[in-house]
């Protein structure tokens, strides 16, 4: 089972991930796609990257295929949209 909701269209994938996901179930993994993010709504929550500091999400972030991630929950939903490549 997935720590998010998601709805996908020929486009897009769309993700809500919800403030009663425990922190545990947002893991370190590797997509195998490169990736843009799209940041719906104003939020907390924060991305990592591998050997690197946590960064708030914002406007839009792109992910390169195979590269180590996670998120890091805030406060409140987080709402994306994906776009991969």
């Amino acid at each position: 089972m997935k720590p998010y909701k998601q709805l996908q269209t020929q486009e897009y994938i769309y993700r809500k991930f919800t403030q009663n996901i425990p922190e545990q179930e947002l893991v370190w993994h590797r997509d195998g796609n490169d990736r843009e993010v799209e940041i719906l709504e104003p939020t907390d929550w924060m991305l990592q990257f591998d050997n690197e500091l946590p960064q708030p999400l914002k406007d839009k972030v792109y992910i390169p295929k195979q590269t180590y991630h996670r998120l890091i929950k805030g406060t409140g939903y987080l709402n994306i949209r994906i776009r991969e490549y």
